[in-house]
């Protein structure tokens, strides 16, 4: 399982810790990841994700699951968020 949010592609970085007497040691700075239920008001059903905390902010602004997919960027979303954003969509296009 990859260290990568499903909705926002927020990934591991690395860098360096400097002390005070500017001293480098290499480091991992790991996403918070949470795994978290989110409901879909277009597909009537609960999913479930692997997002960042920030990534949950995020989607709470634009006004829920549904909002946050379809605005979001085919490139950052993983392979799965992306299939049920094409039903989002789909089902969307339908509605109308």
């Amino acid at each position: 399982m990859s260290r990568r949010c499903e909705l926002t592609g927020k990934a591991v970085q690395t860098g360096n810790l400097v002390s005070h007497s500017n001293h480098k040691t290499r480091t991992r700075f790991l996403p918070n990841l949470c795994n978290v239920t989110l409901i879909s008001d277009v597909l009537q059903r609960k999913l479930r994700f692997r997002v960042a905390a920030a990534a949950l902010r995020s989607v709470e602004h634009r006004g829920g699951l549904d909002a946050f997919l379809v605005k979001a960027k085919d490139a950052e979303l993983s392979t799965g968020a992306l299939a049920i954003k094409r039903e989002i969509v789909k089902k969307q296009a339908a509605g109308v």
